[in-house]
This record gives C-alpha cells, structure tokens and sequence, in this order.
C-alpha cells in the first residue's frame, strides 16, 4: 500500500498545506501505522493471525484497520466515545472491534488497551509513545517537505498535536538542519494541557488528547489555543473557498497559521498540515 507522498497545496502568499487527505485511509495516520508495522515485521514481532490493539480518537483507528485487514492481522480499537460515528462505522466496515470507554477520556482508553494487550497477548501499536511515530515523520513527512519547498525559506511548521508524532519528527528535521524555523503547536483551547491549563472536552478530533504524549515542549517555540467552533468554520471554508473538503483539526491548523502569519509578518513561508478528509465529520459539523 502506497503511502505519502502527498501534495503541499498552496493556500495564500505565505501558507501551503500539506494535503494527507490523499493517504489511502484518507489521513495522516497512515504514515505512522504502515511504519509501525513495517518495523514490526521485520522485527519479528508480528505473524499472521495475531491481534494488534490500540487506543485512538480515530484516525489512526481507520489506518490500523484498513492495514490489519490487508496484511492478515486481527484488530481492535479502544477509542472514546463521542468519536464521530462515521470514524466508528470505517473502523468496523474493515473488520477490527470497537471498545467504547468515556467521552474524552483518552487516558482511560490507553490504560484500558494496555490491560488488554497484557491480559490476552495482544501486540500494541502503541502510537502516543512509540519512539517509531516520531522517526516515521521526520523520515517522510519532513523530507517531503524538504523537498517542495527546497527554494522557499520555512519561517514556521505550525501543527496541531494528538501523539506529538508529526511536529517532534518535523522539528527533529529543522533542527539537524540548522535552521531557524520556528516549530508552533496548536490546541484546543477547551482543553490547553501544553499551555498550562486543564483537560476539557472539545469537538477537535485528532488533536488535544489531554497529555502532551511525545512532545517536547523544550523544543516547541509557541503554542496556539483554536476553539472548536472556530476549527469547523475554518474547515468549512476551506471546503467552499478552496475545494479542499477537509477535517476539524485542518481548520484549526490553517487558522492558527494564518494568525501566526499576521503577527509575526515571515520573510518566508508557512507549512501546515491538512490532516484528513471531511466525510468522516458530516455528523458534528
């Protein structure tokens, strides 16, 4: 299964996107999974007819379930409950088990998936700490950007983060370079744990999990808190103004860049990512 390789859109002046929508499993979830079990199998660890389990919001969900059932696996997601029910109707159409716990209480889904993986013997894909997600980004996801914008100076990478996967592997990336790109993370501001604040709940599915997971916020130069509303009119935007039917967390994505661009006036430009594909949100939007 081709993944990645996806087209960095150009959005204004001074912002381009990067369009994951194009994935095979429709995010950019599927990059860390396919690498994942790549590094898996040729570990040893995964032989046909085992179950890999893990907990997620979602997108990552549909990635490990459309992998799952082309390379043999059984699978089950553990995921929060008020996940939108056309992530949960994707997960299922490709064969894996659902586990619902709380609405919002990711912790409890991974304690939960970590339980059942020890119970039973299940093999964890393990995405909100695997030292793999973040390689896997700065391996693909940074040296593709590397490559469209090799003539443009990257003033920022401005991301939203749900494992810290895709902004640590990018910033690992700026850094071996040199440069002064300054790495921006957003959040929902209902639920703004790296700002300080306490967990909440909010509709930004992908992102604001409620840990800080893989980041680093040593190495994060500024962090912008997006509200949930805000994030659905901005996708919604960028469906009627752009062509570009894209998820909740682009929306906050390309809003929070626009915000940083208009404070902060770069002499170069600005990357972001468009995370998903918007069919899987027509029931909260």
């Amino acid at each position: 299964m081709n993944v990645g390789n996806t087209p960095l859109i150009k959005l204004s002046d001074k912002l381009y996107g990067k369009f994951e929508a194009l994935n095979p499993g429709g995010s950019i979830k599927d990059r860390p999974v396919k690498y994942i079990l790549d590094s898996y199998e040729e570990d040893g660890l995964l032989k046909k007819g085992d179950t890999i389990i893990e907990a997620t919001s979602g997108n990552t969900g549909i990635s490990l379930a459309m992998m799952c059932a082309e390379r043999g696996y059984k699978c089950i997601i553990v995921m929060p409950s008020d996940m939108s029910e056309e992530r949960k109707k994707m997960i299922d159409f490709f064969g894996a088990k659902i586990v619902l716990v709380e609405e919002g209480d990711f912790d409890g889904a991974i304690e939960l998936k970590c339980n059942m993986a020890k119970q039973w013997g299940y093999v964890e894909l393990n995405q909100f700490n695997n030292p793999l997600n973040v390689e896997c980004h700065l391996n693909t996801t940074f040296m593709e950007i590397l490559k469209d914008t090799y003539f443009d100076k990257v003033s920022a990478f401005i991301a939203g983060t749900g494992t810290g996967g895709t902004i640590m592997g990018v910033q690992q990336g700026f850094e071996k370079l040199g440069t002064d790109t300054k790495i921006i993370a957003v959040e929902p501001s209902e639920s703004p744990v790296m700002s300080g604040g306490e967990k909440g709940l909010h509709g930004i599915q992908g992102i604001g999990d409620g840990s800080k997971f893989l980041v680093d916020l040593d190495k994060v130069d500024g962090i912008i808190p997006i509200s949930t509303e805000e994030a659905k009119e901005r996708s919604l935007r960028l469906t009627k103004e752009n062509g570009l039917f894209v998820g909740i967390s682009a929306g906050a994505n390309v809003l929070a860049s626009e915000r940083w661009i208009k404070e902060n006036n770069p002499d170069g430009i600005v990357v972001t990512i468009l995370c998903d594909r918007g069919e899987r949100y027509f029931s909260v939007l």
